[in-house]
Formats: structure tokens, sequence, C-alpha cells
């Protein structure tokens, strides 16, 4: 009779394609790879979305700066052709709805098309007055955010340059001195000093 030797008692191999321990193992390290795979992608993914949502927020908030300094500029337009729409009667309007409709005049001039809202916030704008007479000669918006534009502005609102708020974009008509029918701040003769009280000049 034969006799089996040691090493004919050991275990046959079995090919590593047909081995199930190895395809398990293959299997698992094969789902580690497409699950890092996929987290990396996730991430990618989340840093993409989250650049868009950050460009088309600026896009969106920039086009909101746009469109306040169109809205600020037909208040301000449309305060300056109040303040001269009744020659003899240079004055500012004493509410924004005298711009709508010019009570001063028979046929009610309207100055302003609409009575527009501020585009940053979607509230009303604020109304901008004069000390003295308590009369209307701007508006600005009522936000308190910073602003994404700091330059490049037009001529006539270059110092909205280097804002940190919105509501520091004052759009105001302010007379220029010299303009006919212009009425200048009446102005405070200070008498010289050593001067007697009765001869201080009068103010009128």
């Amino acid at each position: 009779m034969k006799q089996h030797t040691k090493h004919d008692q050991r275990e046959p191999q079995i090919p590593k394609h047909r081995d199930p321990r190895c395809r398990i193992h293959d299997a698992e390290t094969a789902r580690g790879f497409t699950y890092m795979a996929l987290l990396v992608a996730i991430i990618i993914i989340g840093i993409s979305l989250g650049s868009a949502a950050r460009f088309w927020q600026n896009f969106s908030l920039r086009e909101k700066e746009m469109e306040l300094l169109f809205r600020g500029e037909q208040y301000r337009q449309a305060i300056e052709r109040y303040y001269f729409g009744m020659p003899g009667r240079m004055q500012y309007p004493a509410s924004l709805d005298e711009l709508l409709k010019d009570s001063r005049s028979p046929s009610g001039k309207r100055y302003l098309r609409q009575k527009y809202k501020d585009p940053i916030s979607g509230e009303e704008f604020v109304e901008v007055r004069d000390q003295l007479s308590k009369r209307i000669i701007g508006v600005h918006s009522p936000s308190d955010k910073e602003p994404l534009r700091k330059g490049n502005f037009p001529e006539q609102y270059k110092d909205f340059e280097g804002k940190d708020k919105y509501s520091d974009w004052v759009f105001s008509f302010v007379p220029k001195q010299g303009i006919p029918g212009a009425q200048p701040r009446p102005q405070i003769p200070v008498p010289p000093p050593g001067l007697p009280p009765e001869q201080h000049p009068k103010i009128n």
C-alpha cells in the first residue's frame, strides 16, 4: 500500500482568481477605492457649487448696485427739476409725492415716473431733508450692508468711493453758487472783537 507523505497531506493550492477569500478581499478593496473616489468627487462638487453660489450672489448684488445708482439718480434729477420747476419759487419738495404731482402747478407737473424702492433692502428710500427748510433734498438706501463696489463711480458720485455702507450713498441735489434763482442760506454777520454792542451789525 502506498504511503502518503507529509507533503501529500497539505491542502491543494487554489488559484487566486478562484479563491473565494481573495475575491472577497478584492471586492472590499474595490469598494474602498470607490468610496474614496466618491468622497473626493463630492468634495470637488461642493467646492464648485460653493464658488458658483458666491459668483451668482456677487453678480446679483452688483446688478442691484447698478439699479440703486439708477433709481437714486432718478430721485436726484426729479428733485432738481422740481427745484427749478416754478420760476421765482425755487424750493425743494415737502414730500416725495410732490415729485409725482407738483401742487404748485395748476397742471400738476410730474418730475418722477414712479416712487421707487431701494433695490438692496426692498424698503422705501430714506429721505434727506434740509436742516433749515425741512424739505427733501435727496434720498439714500436704508441698508447698512457693505457695498461690493468701492470705486469707478460717475463723476457726480465720486464721494461714494470707499464708503462702508449703502446708506452712505446719498443722492441729493444742492444748487451751485451763482445759479440764477438759487437761494443761498443766510450768513450771520460776526462783529469784530472789541466793537461795542450798540455798533454790532443788525441781522435782517
